[in-house]
């Protein structure tokens, strides 16, 4: 099967005034249609940079792609200028995304009807009438209530909820081929987060949607994923089916991962959650080594020795960067 889009060898740095942080350093991935991924790791790792990667919204400077390729529908996205027409009419209409924080990306002093029939008008070239209709039906969609008189409203007359709603209206509203959701239930409560969720999931099933998820919660995507890729410190560390991910978790740091997620069904004493040690290295300084090495408990000499482990195949399709467990498989 060929992948909808291929992410190869990406590597996205910013330079400061303190030296040349590393955010996305040599990161591959692919996305299959009509498939839901995950993408995980703590603050910081490189998951949002890797997304805006994909769609050319890194700010030069102090951002800069490095090196790597995009491949969707036979075009490397990273040949067209940031600013040029060709990527244009990929963002939004081919490849939407949703971002993090409502309130900061929905222009505050236009409406909410006007934020959506402005990319229908755009990229389906549809009239302001039809563009309209068309943006009440997809307030309706996502059940939004009195659809056709919330779109003389402001963002800031929704709560956070529905403002991600709308979020998600727009991203969804020109039947992009792929969804981006960067941490889509971060600033909304536990009952919403999964309304949201089952709401993308609607979604990709209603209209042959691909969709990443990217969080820094594993229970966030154990419902929806059908394959994770586990990022640390700009570097995909572990990927595989979810199956392999949450019944065989081969990294230390997916482990970690796992255990700071609550379970269901388990004893008030099985119930204390276990934190991962320590902090993630400076992407400045980045040691030459595993970077997980301050923080593991199964580290062995090996990993003390050697550059930063390869990400390697362990069974299926299954991958791991880690020496003790590409020594260990059979």
């Amino acid at each position: 099967m060929t992948p909808l889009l291929s992410v190869e060898n990406l590597k996205t740095y910013f330079r400061t005034y303190r030296g040349l942080v590393k955010a996305v350093d040599g990161v591959s991935f692919d996305i299959n249609e009509k498939e839901i991924i995950g993408l995980v790791g703590e603050s910081g790792c490189g998951k949002s940079v890797s997304m805006l990667s994909i769609l050319q919204l890194i700010s030069n400077p102090p951002g800069e792609i490095v090196s790597g390729r995009v491949m969707f529908d036979g075009q490397d996205l990273l040949q067209y200028k940031s600013k040029s027409d060709a990527m244009s009419a990929i963002r939004g209409a081919k490849i939407a995304m949703i971002f993090q924080e409502p309130m900061t990306s929905l222009n505050p002093v236009l409406t909410i009807g006007r934020q959506l029939t402005e990319s229908l008008e755009i990229h389906l070239n549809m009239t302001p009438q039809t563009a309209q209709e068309r943006a009440i039906e997809l307030l309706r969609m996502i059940g939004i209530p009195d659809a056709h008189n919330r779109l003389d409203a402001y963002p800031h007359q929704f709560s956070g909820g529905m403002r991600q709603r709308v979020m998600i209206a727009i991203a969804i509203s020109c039947n992009p081929k792929i969804l981006i959701a960067d941490e889509p239930t971060t600033a909304v409560d536990v009952t919403t987060q999964a309304q949201l969720l089952e709401l993308m999931q609607d979604m990709v099933n209603r209209f042959d949607t691909s969709l990443v998820i990217v969080t820094h919660n594993l229970g966030v995507v154990a419902r929806y994923a059908e394959r994770i890729y586990v990022m640390y410190s700009g570097r995909i560390v572990e990927s595989g089916l979810a199956d392999d991910i949450f019944l065989n978790p081969r990294h230390p740091y997916t482990i970690g991962l796992l255990k700071c997620v609550p379970q269901l069904g388990e004893t008030r004493q099985e119930r204390k959650l276990v934190p991962i040690k320590g902090l993630p290295p400076n992407l400045i300084n980045m040691p030459t080594n595993c970077a997980f090495l301050p923080r593991c408990d199964r580290a062995r000499d090996i990993c003390r020795q050697q550059l930063w482990p390869p990400l390697e195949l362990v069974g299926g399709q299954h991958y791991v960067a880690c020496f003790r467990e590409i020594m260990e498989k059979p």
